[in-house]
């Protein structure tokens, strides 16, 4: 609502936003990004789905009204443009403990330690990329500051990655600033929280962790640049806790899942960066966000179809009001994720089948009653207004016929559009049968992937070598 606002204003129309009570504080910060922090806002008290019909009219008599004409009959907002400091510039000089705090004041830091972007150290990450370091990649929002390489270089320092993972920091951050992604999305509501997953040699170059303990910290390559996407998150595109960033609850970094390509390439399976149209054999990085995560313990069977019927039960189950990404807010753009260790993996691969097919028996077993979808996008929530039927749906031409197969309300509804939207990865502990299930945040951070473009010297290229220090006490 804000850019259509901030575009009318532009444009010498007067425009005013109705903005809930909860979200004045995104919505302010929101227009300061993009440039305009003079766009007028109507307040809505409270939350308009726990009030009555009464209330909220009373409500918008009595507050937002007013401000509605005071907006429209005010002065035109002007167009504003961030501040930024000098790269150039100093901004601190002081101890490792002094330059925490001053970070942490600043609202730089995710409350952990950060490693001083010192000059040296921000060169050390730039000698590992060919790209300018004022090369500008994007600009990211909802801030729409200018993402650059340098700032990139700043933030996996932070982060406490390490110089030669800056190719797959700048790939993060060229993904990042894709529209395709729809980052401006990161602060909503629901806390839905990114997954990076990483293809190519440099996974047992840079030495990922892709079998047991995946998607846990503890490995410096999966755990820091899992950070730096955070790190990124609130110094360059602004999502900050209390302003843009409205996550209810919301959750921490995850960690970059690392797919096991040897177990994929004896079963002749594609990789998720395939899947999605990168090269055979090539480093890329896969970025979606996803609004939970659930562990699918002890997968048991011998074929795959005594083990398919548990997956599918486990993408039904744990999937609700993201439906709305099915059919509703946005047709055709839920995405969940199932990861298969790799026992169960080969497991399916062994009866004969391609992940084409896994994702096919997926897509006709991962299925649930009409009058529940119903109730996911329209019932329990205001999701989606009208409250009309799959089958109205269908007939009006707002979803596939399929959802209108007929108006039995117990007539079993897929949970996506067709078996390729059904993401599958393979990583874990090898010996294990547990898998896992990711909820995909449909729309708000829609799968995006880019290639990782290195250096053709990057492996020959110097790694800092830092000076000795003295360290005290034990384990």
């Amino acid at each position: 609502m804000l850019r259509v606002s901030a575009v009318a204003e532009r444009a010498g129309v007067p425009a005013v936003s109705l903005v809930s009570e909860g979200f004045v504080g995104q919505a302010r910060n929101t227009a300061a990004g993009i440039g305009m922090p003079g766009l007028a806002l109507a307040v809505v008290p409270s939350h308009p789905d726990v009030q009555s019909d009464a209330e909220l009219a009373a409500n918008v008599a009595n507050t937002t009204l007013g401000m509605v004409v005071d907006g429209l009959t005010g002065a035109v907002a002007e167009v504003g443009a961030l501040s930024e400091p000098d790269p150039d510039v100093p901004v601190f000089e002081g101890t490792y403990d002094e330059v925490n705090r001053f970070f942490t004041e600043n609202l730089w830091s995710d409350g952990l330690p950060i490693v001083p972007p010192t000059r040296e150290r921000i060169e050390a990450f730039l000698a590992f990329t060919d790209r300018p370091a004022d090369a500008v990649l994007g600009n990211a929002l909802p801030d729409n500051r200018a993402a650059t390489v340098r700032s990139v270089a700043v933030n996996g320092v932070m982060a406490g990655c390490r110089p030669e993972y800056m190719p797959i920091l700048v790939a993060l951050a060229e993904a990042m600033v894709d529209p395709a992604y729809g980052n401006e999305h990161s602060g909503n509501t629901p806390g839905a929280e990114t997954q990076i997953v990483l293809n190519g040699p440099l996974i047992k170059q840079l030495g990922f962790n892709y079998e047991q303990g995946a998607l846990r910290d503890g490995v410096q390559a999966n755990t820091s640049i899992g950070r730096f996407w955070r790190l990124y998150l609130r110094n360059v595109a602004g999502f900050l806790l209390h302003q843009n960033d409205k996550g209810t609850f919301g959750g921490t970094w995850r960690v970059v899942l690392a797919e096991n390509e040897d177990v994929l390439a004896e079963m002749k399976w594609p990789t998720v960066a395939v899947d999605a149209g990168a090269p055979e054999g090539a480093n890329a990085v896969s970025v979606a966000r996803y609004t939970g995560a659930h562990v699918v313990v002890s997968v048991f069977g011998r074929t795959a179809e005594e083990c398919v019927p548990y997956l599918a039960d486990a993408l039904v189950k744990y999937t609700g009001w993201e439906l709305i990404f099915t059919v509703g807010m946005a047709n055709g753009t839920y995405r969940p994720m199932l990861v298969l260790s790799p026992i169960i993996a080969k497991t399916i691969a062994s009866s004969g089948w391609t992940k084409a097919m896994l994702q096919q028996a997926l897509f006709e077993q991962a299925r649930m009653p009409a009058r529940l979808f119903e109730q996911y996008i329209s019932g329990w929530t205001n999701l989606v207004p009208g409250k009309r039927s799959l089958f109205d749906l269908a007939r009006l031409g707002k979803a596939p016929k399929m959802f209108g197969a007929s108006r039995d309300p117990e007539r079993l509804v897929p949970i996506v559009f067709e078996p390729g939207h059904i993401t599958i990865a393979v990583a874990g502990d090898p010996l294990r049968t547990n898998c896992y299930c990711l909820t995909h945040n449909g729309m708000l951070g829609f799968p995006t992937t880019k290639l990782v473009a290195l250096p053709d010297d990057w492996r020959a290229r110097d790694r800092p070598r830092s000076g000795s220090v003295q360290l005290c006490g034990g384990r």
